[in-house]
């Protein structure tokens, strides 16, 4: 399994760059250029080696070519963000606007179309880092982790939320993402900035109000009564907030 994101503070080390890209010169341009510029870097040519690395390294951020042979970077982006919260920068041809908006709706935070310039992708990189370390921490986290709250029950591993008559609650890939980043801050005030940038990275850009719109859904998957709700609190002015107690399950 793909480790989580460890949210980086430039206080405490040096953020560990992962470049995936099968062009052997465009890795070796950007781990110099990043290694220049202060920061740690890892490269793999492709999926294989990508999850080989990660395996053994605490990994902050990974720039991923979409346009790669056997394992593209749309599946591999995908993989990323089913097992883990790691920003994810794609990099794209100019002609891949498809592919632009399928990543950012995988939940990519960032793309850079080719040709690109390291400086433009270094800036890009330190935005996404310095926004990644501002997001509350979750209290707990794990990739096979339940969580009991009210009368409900998210099983992360399955990606299944079930009340307790034992009824599955079908949940979308965003809310299952949005519910799983209010029972790891439970009592935590989150904005709206901080919940798309949990949710979805840059497709945030994208859609305004979408955050409103997802908490909206949800409260009508889990809340008693939506129009009243306790376990979602708006927090006018600056957010959203979880009320209810959170257990984690062993």
């Amino acid at each position: 399994m793909l480790q989580r994101a460890h949210r980086w503070n430039a206080m405490e080390r040096t953020p560990h760059i992962l470049v995936v890209d099968d062009h052997r010169e465009i890795r070796e341009l950007l781990a110099k250029y990043l290694a220049k510029n202060g920061m740690r870097v890892s490269t793999a040519s492709g999926g294989p080696e990508m999850r080989q690395v990660m395996r053994s390294a605490s990994i902050d951020l990974v720039v991923l070519d979409i346009m790669m042979p056997g394992e593209d970077g749309l599946s591999l982006c995908r993989q990323l963000r089913q097992a883990s919260e790691i920003p994810v920068v794609l990099l794209t041809a100019v002609s891949e606007e498809t592919d632009r908006i399928v990543g950012l709706e995988l939940g990519a935070d960032d793309y850079v179309t080719k040709p690109f310039s390291p400086r433009e992708l270094l800036a890009r990189i330190r935005a996404i880092l310095r926004r990644s370390a501002a997001v509350p921490r979750p209290a707990a986290e794990g990739e096979n982790a339940r969580y009991r709250f009210e009368r409900w029950t998210l099983d992360t591993a399955r990606r299944t939320l079930i009340d307790e008559d034992g009824n599955e609650a079908l949940l979308g890939t965003a809310e299952f993402r949005l519910l799983l980043a209010f029972v790891t801050r439970p009592g935590m005030v989150l904005t709206r900035d901080q919940l798309l940038d949990i949710t979805a990275g840059r497709a945030a850009q994208v859609f305004d109000r979408s955050i409103d719109n997802l908490v909206s859904r949800l409260r009508r998957r889990i809340e008693r009564d939506p129009q009243h709700p306790t376990l979602i609190k708006t927090i006018w002015g600056d957010g959203y907030s979880f009320a209810a107690k959170v257990e984690m399950l062993p």
